[in-house]
């Protein structure tokens, strides 16, 4: 029968070892059916399974156990390892260092948070024994939005597809996965008086510092399809002038983004001083507080500018990102279809697309309108019945 069970002790009256008895249910001399081993016990179990106990009924059980695991077809000799191969901890450890180098470190860090939630929860504990309820416990246990506690499931889910890939687990030990259901805020947005007033604040009192605050910002205005961290990320060779275009190399939607660039802004770059290809276009000046020359916009440079104009204004509750891309997208309803819109954002999904554009808003809009207006030429009276 596989598997064995042995002693470090030696008989007292000949020092030969003691022998495995299955059936008399312990360790015995050969010599001396007298003499029996009391202590330090190991089962051994083929050549990759190998765990010490205390006392022989620990290690019967541990043995038949096994046994009975190999009669079932589910024995996995790495749920047995010292290193424990099958930790949730070990393995997304290992899983968070391929995805350091797939993913933006904006990215990454979501990834490496949600992780560090999950082995906060599981630890060490078998990958192969969290299931639909374990998963349940844990998402909703979670102090976040539901929006997070969406990501957060992605994440998971995204980490388990990846252990099945590598046939760390099969199919059927693949677990269910809770749904998370969750309504995307809209963001405030601003009409374009109210935009543009805000730009020529901004160029107020940041152009003689540095015009890449005024043009940073302008073009997020500008540029519907490019989003703020895209934008901060152009360096100077992403920007041809020659041929008209930004290049964005690593966009939200995983495929390099070419973008057509007006010629008043060709006119307006041509009119600044250009660096090596590898700076960041987006860059401090010299004498700037904190910072050091050439050093690439922070991620909340230009709102902290933003900020400042609405301020001014006694503009409230309006972020770079609404007040700019989206207010813009907003303006184009009127003159362009939704179609186009959504072309010139770059958005991959309708659904994207619909969060800030609102296109059912706009059409019962119109709805309304004609109510007021007279849009129907006869009228229909529904009188009460008597």
């Amino acid at each position: 029968m596989r598997g064995s069970i042995f002693s470090d002790q030696f008989c007292p009256a000949c020092g030969s070892k003691f022998h495995y008895d299955g059936r008399s249910r312990g360790l015995f001399c050969p010599n001396h059916p007298d003499q029996q081993a009391t202590k330090l016990f190991t089962v051994q179990f083929g050549r990759l399974v190998r765990q010490r106990f205390n006392n022989y009924i620990q290690a019967e059980r541990f043995l038949d156990g096994l046994r009975y695991e190999v009669d079932k077809g589910t024995f996995d000799h790495r749920d047995y390892q010292a290193a424990q191969p099958l930790a949730f901890k070990t393995l997304s450890i290992q899983w968070l260092l391929l995805k350091k180098q797939e993913v933006k470190p904006g990215s990454y860090d979501n990834l490496s948070n949600y992780m560090a939630r999950a082995v906060k929860a599981w630890g060490s504990r078998n990958i192969k024994t969290i299931g639909y309820a374990e998963l349940e416990d844990f998402l909703f246990s979670q102090d976040v939005s539901d929006k997070t506690r969406s990501n957060i499931r992605s994440c998971l889910h995204t980490f388990w597809v990846w252990l099945r890939k590598r046939r760390v687990i099969n199919q059927a030990q693949f677990p269910e996965f809770p749904e998370i259901s969750f309504e995307l805020g809209w963001r405030q947005t601003i009409s374009k008086e109210t935009q543009m007033a805000i730009l020529d604040e901004v160029k107020r009192i940041s152009y003689h510092l540095n015009p890449k605050i005024w043009i940073g910002i302008k073009w997020l205005s500008t540029y519907i399809s490019i989003r703020p961290a895209e934008m901060l990320g152009l360096k100077e060779r992403f920007i041809d002038i020659k041929s008209g275009y930004f290049f964005i190399p690593h966009p939200k939607e995983k495929k390099p983004k070419v973008v057509p660039i007006i010629d008043s802004d060709i006119e307006l770059i041509c009119d600044l001083p250009r660096g090596f290809p590898e700076l960041f276009f987006f860059r401090h000046i010299a004498n700037v507080s904190g910072c050091r020359e050439g050093q690439r916009f922070g991620g909340k440079y230009l709102y902290k500018w933003w900020k400042k104009a609405c301020d001014n204004l006694g503009i409230e509750g309006v972020d770079l990102y609404g007040g700019t891309r989206h207010s813009s997208a907003l303006a184009l309803r009127d003159l362009i279809s939704p179609e186009q819109i959504r072309r010139a954002t770059m958005h991959g999904t309708n659904k994207a697309f619909e969060r800030y554009f609102r296109i059912e808003g706009a059409e019962m809009k119109n709805v309304y309108n004609l109510t007021q207006t007279g849009g129907c030429d006869t009228a229909v009276i529904h009188k009460k019945s008597q």
